[in-house]
């Protein structure tokens, strides 16, 4: 595992390419701003490797750093990339929206991509993962494996569309479950969620979803150590424990990267607010337990093709 870097980390990355062409369309050069670190397994390694992905399509330097957690720290950022010759910017999370439709106005020449916010100007963009039905089959695989008929999620935020989704996903595979829900209100408050965690199973829950990306690794490994389930999130995490983890409600933010990028280099990518679901193969549900059924799994495999074909789900 690649150790985990500080979240003020500032300093400048540079990722291979140096003196090679520039790519034959519109993208010169892409820089990646993350709130802490690229090393953290989850959200973040995800946006390092969509660089890696940019990088090797188009032949083009990519840039990265870490710790742009405030709005003045962004800026000097931008100013940085600007002078590198940078023209697509990507920003790792929901609170660069606002930044960008400050800062955007200032730099033309640049596109700005941001996550699950609200882009306003025309050189910037938002990437909005729809989220509901990655929660709501997460939800059915996690009402058929549980012995006690009792699932719990573990939110970061009351917001999130998968949380919603995978409480009807519940209902809709067991109607006589019993769902908790908590809300530990941060994406990184690890010792909170693990309590939280704990609680649930002392309440006799078997299967918990852990729907935040800083704390879900801590939360599955204690779940693991009590014998329980869980159902991944935003990652395969069935390298965690193939008996622990059923399966995972998978963002392909990497493939997302590369396709905006291809985007923008035809001078195809448009402004404003963009929603992208299991029909664009960026949202799926991850390896299974051998643990599940086959039948069930069969099963699954059918209501999902059958949501991308149609965009209903099932009752």
């Amino acid at each position: 595992m690649l150790n985990r870097l500080g979240i003020i980390l500032l300093c400048f990355f540079f990722l291979g390419a140096c003196g090679e062409a520039d790519s034959a369309g519109k993208l010169q050069k892409v820089g990646l701003l993350v709130p802490e670190t690229v090393n953290d397994q989850v959200w973040g390694t995800k946006g390092f490797k969509g660089m890696l992905k940019i990088q090797s399509k188009f032949n083009v330097d990519v840039f990265y750093k870490e710790g742009m957690n405030s709005e003045s720290v962004v800026e000097r950022a931008v100013k940085e990339f600007d002078q590198k010759g940078v023209n697509l910017i990507f920003g790792h999370g929901s609170e660069y929206a606002e930044y960008f439709n400050n800062i955007s106005k200032d730099y033309p020449k640049i596109h700005f991509v941001s996550f699950n916010g609200d882009a306003k100007n025309v050189n910037t963009t938002s990437l909005n993962f729809k989220a509901h039905a990655m929660g709501f089959f997460g939800g059915m695989v996690a009402a058929h494996m549980s012995k006690e008929h009792k699932v719990g999620v573990l939110a970061a935020y009351e917001w999130q569309p998968e949380i919603e989704g995978f409480y009807q996903g519940v209902m809709a595979e067991d109607k006589s479950a019993d769902v908790s829900i908590e809300y530990v209100g941060n994406w990184d408050d690890e010792k909170k969620a693990v309590q939280l965690a704990n609680h649930m199973m002392e309440k006799g829950v078997d299967v918990i979803y852990p729907a935040g990306d800083g704390f879900n690794v801590p939360v599955i490994e204690r779940v693991k150590e009590q014998g329980f389930y869980v159902i991944g999130y935003v990652s395969d995490q069935s390298d965690l424990g193939e008996s622990t983890v059923l399966t995972s409600t998978i963002q392909q933010v990497d493939t997302l990267y590369e396709k905006v990028a291809e985007q923008y280099n035809n001078e195809k990518l448009k402004s404003g607010n963009l929603s992208f679901d299991f029909q664009d193969n960026v949202i799926s549900l991850g390896k299974y337990s051998p643990l599940v059924n086959k039948e069930f799994i069969q099963v699954m495999n059918k209501r999902i093709e059958n949501y991308k074909e149609t965009g209903k789900l099932p009752k």
